[in-house]
């Protein structure tokens, strides 16, 4: 199976590569393609994932058109036949991995929803028993249900490092009163329909990151959503609080870069073939259980 792990669009101007992503001009559009490569580490792999780059484009899509009655979103078209001409000799490279989106000013903080309690927001539960600020009950664990899902936002890296957590006040001072207040309920009621989906899917969606973005029309959804690299999804009928949960993402590849006490510093290292396929299988398990489709890579 083909590995895309940087497209090649000829003259079609290229903005920037991210470490999934490539992103062009396409007149007063934007084309995101979503590549194979993965990160772990902040640092992107000198191996890809086979079809990894489709995975996370159908899901998108599958989400995208779920949460249009709560939030309109940024995508003009999936559909290569709707791009313009120039772009058509390339279809072997966009089909079912790329979107033609509009282009928006996007808000600089990212808007994080968790309804359990895992990752940054355990490490700093541990040392003040709140997150981002926010007060949360005593006795909680790696991997508990918080009372209620909250609004957690960070700021968004400009280099390739963590995001930075931050309070509410903190994205108040960035963005605008209104604003925060309005990203928070949007991030909240999304994040409500998400789970409750996923529940019936027999997952947890554990938390979650999303981007807004401003156009002339108002507030809109960008970028990925929902999908194994933004979100924690975990199997529900494994859920035991009390450690870190399996989840589908890429934990076999940082599993097998801690196995090989990697020094997380550039070049990456490649991935062993049983890593690539499990992995593959886990983002196709993935989408299959949230969208009760099949997907041909």
């Amino acid at each position: 199976m083909h590995t895309l792990l940087q497209s090649e669009l000829g003259s079609t101007p290229l903005i920037g590569r991210g470490k999934v992503r490539d992103l062009y001009a396409v007149g007063d559009a934007l084309l995101l393609v979503a590549t194979d490569r993965i990160s772990a580490f902040d640092h992107v792999l000198a191996t890809g994932i086979p079809g990894k780059g489709k995975i996370l484009t159908q899901i998108s899509l599958f989400w995208f058109e779920m949460m249009r009655e709560i939030v309109p979103n940024h995508v003009i078209s999936a559909k290569v036949e709707d791009y313009p001409q120039e772009l058509h000799a390339y279809a072997d490279q966009l089909e079912g991995r790329s979107m033609l989106v509009k282009r928006a000013r996007m808000f600089p903080v990212e808007c994080v929803a968790r309804g359990y309690l895992a990752g940054s927001g355990w490490k700093e539960y541990r040392t003040s028993q709140t997150v981002c600020g926010i007060s949360l009950p005593a006795g909680l664990k790696d991997g508990s249900r918080l009372p209620e899902p909250i609004f957690t936002p960070a700021t968004k890296s400009q280099d390739g490092a963590h995001d930075e957590n931050i309070s509410f006040e903190q994205t108040e001072q960035l963005i605008g009163r209104e604003s925060a207040a309005e990203l928070r309920r949007l991030t909240l009621a999304i994040y409500q329909r998400a789970a409750h989906h996923a529940e019936t899917c027999g997952l947890i969606l554990a938390d979650t990151k999303f981007e807004f973005g401003v156009t002339e029309t108002g507030i809109i959804l960008a970028d990925e959503v929902l999908t194994p690299d933004s979100s924690r999804f975990w199997d529900a009928a494994a859920w035991a609080p009390g450690g870190a949960q399996p989840s589908f993402d890429k934990q076999f590849v940082r599993d097998y870069l801690e196995s090989i006490r990697w020094n997380k510093q550039a070049p990456a290292p490649g991935l062993p073939e049983d890593v690539v396929k499990r992995t593959q299988a886990k983002y196709l398990d993935a989408f299959r259980r949230l969208t009760g489709q099949t997907l041909t890579l």
